[in-house]
């Protein structure tokens, strides 16, 4: 008897593995709305837009208004965190400075990293919980959560040894994406997931799912799952992509596409 409930489990398991690995996942087509910007950081689920225009200006535009942040003194804005939107960050790579804004884009705290002891080489920002941010210092090779109000480092993590392309992140979770590996940290700065990068580019993230980029196709990453999965899409160029729940958006030639996810 205890071997037939053990080959019943088996069977089961057998069957229910094969099941997961037949599912599809594919994109389809929902809506699509001409857009001219020069790059955009964010949607929310109530369609709230960040993006900012050729005059570099960050801009947060809702279906009633829309209002906007300038700092022409720091150039280009790098990277945006907006899951936050009572925290934004806006990361100005070239001045080595990170800009915090409130709901209403006005300054909360400003981070100059060269002014700041000990000097920190910061080559990509994201935000965390609280008042902190995860940096990924260049000159040493890890990712620091930095708490900005009290400008002290609360963890480091192990030194990765490969080329930095992508780092996205929430209250829980840190995705970085290196040219050998995906690493994927708690927030206490554990590594709870290293999966090996097979040419992927870049990564989009809500508390979802994580979408990656590999030439001008897409992959998903589903929560608490450790296989990357491809999603059938149209084919088309790529030029930026954003995730909120079930909602793949996708940019390019001024027209902004939304894709409905589905498992098939």
């Amino acid at each position: 008897m205890q071997k037939l409930v053990f080959l019943f489990l088996f069977v089961s398991l057998c069957c229910f593995s094969q099941e997961k690995k037949l599912q599809k996942i594919s994109a389809t087509l929902t809506d699509s709305i001409p857009l001219k910007v020069q790059q955009i950081f964010g949607i929310d689920n109530f369609g709230t837009l960040y993006y900012t225009t050729k005059n570099n200006s960050f801009h947060k535009k809702t279906k009633d208004t829309t209002i906007t942040y300038s700092n022409f003194q720091l150039g280009d804005i790098s990277s945006a965190s907006t899951f936050n939107p009572l925290k934004l960050n806006l990361f100005y790579k070239d001045f080595n400075t990170v800009v915090i804004l409130d709901n209403r884009l006005a300054e909360i705290n400003k981070v100059d990293f060269n002014t700041i002891q000990p000097y920190k080489n910061v080559s990509f920002v994201s935000s965390g919980y609280d008042n902190s941010l995860w940096l990924f210092n260049q000159d040493y090779q890890f990712l620091e959560l930095y708490d900005f109000k009290t400008n002290k480092v609360k963890l480091k993590t192990v030194p990765v040894q490969s080329e930095v392309l992508d780092l996205k992140s929430d209250y829980n979770y840190c995705y970085l994406l290196t040219k050998k590996y995906l690493y994927i940290y708690n927030y206490f700065g554990s590594l709870i997931q290293k999966i090996e990068n097979s040419g992927y580019e870049s990564l989009a993230f809500n508390e979802a799912h994580l979408i990656l980029k590999k030439h001008e196709s897409l992959f998903i990453l589903e929560k608490n799952a450790s296989v990357i999965k491809p999603i059938k899409h149209p084919k088309m160029l790529i030029k930026q992509f954003l995730v909120t729940n079930e909602t793949v958006y996708i940019y390019d030639f001024n027209l902004l596409r939304h894709y409905q996810l589905k498992i098939e």
